[in-house]
């Protein structure tokens, strides 16, 4: 690929279409943005090695799993040096779907899913707060997630 690539309307098109749905294959795709199938998938491989295409993911819907909480949870750090430390600890709970490094009152911001209110509770005592370098939590629980969604793309 070469260094100098742009992302043009086309990508910008392409992308906005498969954020709405993964799935579409792609000669569906290049209907509605008016190429062909294989020029989709020849820069839809340029988004990926270029690192803006990451992969695709599923989207569940974890009450219907049995994960009838979802939490948010500020976490203050002794010191912003154990980040590194404490990422790498909070990788290994399962629950932890979701961990920001931020500015203000919070060192890191995490997202967690979580069956109960017994779980959550041994999510935070018997996991995360036993996580070395972690002083203090703040906990949240979602009532109802009311948006979720992508940006919309800016078109050239």
């Amino acid at each position: 690929m070469p260094a100098n690539y742009e992302i043009d309307n086309i990508d910008l098109k392409i992308l906005e279409i498969l954020l709405k749905n993964a799935k579409k294959p792609y000669t569906e795709v290049a209907k509605q943005v008016f190429v062909s199938g294989g020029t989709v998938h020849v820069r839809m491989k340029k988004l990926e090695d270029m690192g803006i295409v990451e992969g695709t993911t599923l989207k569940l819907d974890y009450t219907k799993l049995g994960y009838d909480i979802t939490a948010f949870i500020g976490i203050f750090l002794s010191k912003s040096a154990l980040y590194d430390e404490v990422i790498a600890e909070l990788k290994q709970i399962q629950e932890v779907v979701n961990v920001h490094y931020t500015t203000g009152n919070y060192s890191m911001f995490a997202k967690i899913h979580c069956k109960d209110t017994q779980h959550l509770k041994d999510v935070l005592h018997d996991k995360i707060q036993r996580v070395e370098g972690i002083v203090r939590t703040d906990t949240m629980i979602s009532l109802e997630e009311s948006i979720n969604r992508s940006i919309q793309l800016d078109m050239k």
